[in-house]
């Protein structure tokens, strides 16, 4: 089969099975398989594709149409404009957390450090580390470490940290439970999701303990809020994602703790220290 037949049956299973993104798909899913770019399926629409690549193609589309996300098939994401690995143990970087990074950029020039200070940041729930990993990058001063109660999840920020050459900490903690410095920023894309919530079918791919939780998806999320406002000095900052309908919320929890609301943007809550 040439490569313009194949995109051309895979867009239609595609459109068939409901996949709004069929032609991006299609293309995505042969890019990977020949390891070639999308420009070259362009140019070369017909030429044959081997029978072994083709048959390795057609496995992945079948899972595209059981609507495992391309994400995992092709096994990376990009995030603020670099590729992180993904797999089935993390929840896949979505383009809406890039705003706790421009937020972050934002607030931290304005943030003073004690002379000889190092601002510690922490990144609570890292899953494949797109955050806390982006956050070293973007400020190479920062003391950053990752933590995740999964095991699977911090192997994921572990690879990721070492194939973009940041210098970052890991820790296995049930959010600040471990974390026994005292943080100077948060950052937290805790799950949200209350499993009554509609939602797409890519999501039962994606795993359960990185997703969802209890009580309208706060349970989660009012838990660190009472660990950040013992953890953090005056000052410090939390920034937290969530569903703008989980604001509010947020909000007057956050101010009976001590916590300070300062910006509301988008999918995130930001909070400071009294």
């Amino acid at each position: 089969m040439t490569i313009h037949a194949w995109i051309t049956e895979a867009m239609s299973e595609l459109i068939g099975a409901g996949i709004g993104t069929a032609k991006l798909d299609a293309e995505l899913i042969l890019s990977h398989t020949l390891r070639k770019g999308r420009t070259y399926l362009h140019m070369y629409r017909d030429e044959e594709i081997p029978p072994r690549l083709e048959e390795i193609a057609n496995s992945r589309l079948a899972l595209r149409l059981d609507r495992v996300p391309l994400a995992y098939i092709t096994g990376h994401k990009e995030f603020y404009g670099r590729r992180f690995i993904v797999n089935p143990s993390v929840l896949i970087p979505r383009p809406e957390s890039e705003t706790i990074i421009e937020i972050l950029k934002e607030l931290l020039p304005n943030t003073k450090a004690l002379p000889g200070h190092t601002k510690r940041l922490v990144d609570i729930g890292t899953g494949s580390g797109c955050l806390g990993i982006t956050a070293k990058l973007e400020f190479p001063e920062l003391d950053v470490t990752l933590t995740d109660i999964s095991r699977h999840a911090l192997t994921v920020a572990e690879k990721n940290a070492e194939a973009l050459h940041a210098h970052v900490a890991t820790l296995r903690s049930d959010l600040l439970t471990s974390y026994v410095l005292q943080p100077d920023i948060i950052i937290a894309n805790l799950p949200y999701v209350d499993e009554s919530w509609e939602r797409s079918p890519e999501t039962n791919h994606e795993p359960a303990l990185a997703l969802f939780a209890r009580s309208g998806g706060l349970s989660l999320i009012n838990k660190l809020l009472v660990q950040a406002s013992d953890a953090l000095p005056t000052d410090g900052l939390l920034l937290l994602e969530a569903d703008p309908e989980q604001h509010d919320a947020i909000q007057t929890r956050a101010r009976s703790l001590k916590l300070r609301p300062i910006l509301v943007r988008d999918y995130c809550v930001i909070l400071k220290k009294r």
